[in-house]
């Protein structure tokens, strides 16, 4: 009986995991994240405020929502220490468990050294 709870379980998470080129469908001209500014004349410029989208463009490269490998840099403190917050790609369905935070309280070269390897080792994004 359990080795049928267990496969059933797994089904469950295999089926609940959706790709993010159809989130990204859905989500990108309407949600609660998007703000529209006005450039030059007519054109309107698309930016976005969600979590984990360093640059704030609504694309699906730079989207947090949409992509599975995130990555989040914010200050952490009154001291000089960043918040480096990756996202866990096993853990998609569950929100609570899904960013794996490290506080840095370096020097800023060995800071960014340490952004820098945590990227490139785990392939994230270079950008």
């Amino acid at each position: 009986m359990s080795i049928h709870l267990k496969l059933y379980a797994q089904v469950v998470a295999e089926m609940t995991t959706v790709p993010g080129q159809l989130i990204w469908e859905i989500v990108k001209k309407n949600n609660s994240f998007l703000v529209k500014e006005f450039g030059n004349g007519n054109q309107s410029v698309q930016f976005s405020k969600e979590p984990n989208n360093l640059y704030n463009l609504n694309s699906y490269k730079h989207s947090g929502l949409a992509n599975k490998k995130t990555v989040t840099i914010q200050p952490a403190g009154k001291e000089q220490s960043v918040l480096l917050a990756t996202t866990k790609t096993k853990k998609q369905a569950k929100p609570a468990s899904l960013l794996h935070k490290s506080i840095l309280k370096k020097e800023f070269y060995r800071m960014a050294k340490t952004v820098v390897n945590q990227v490139a080792d785990n392939y994230y994004r270079p950008d």
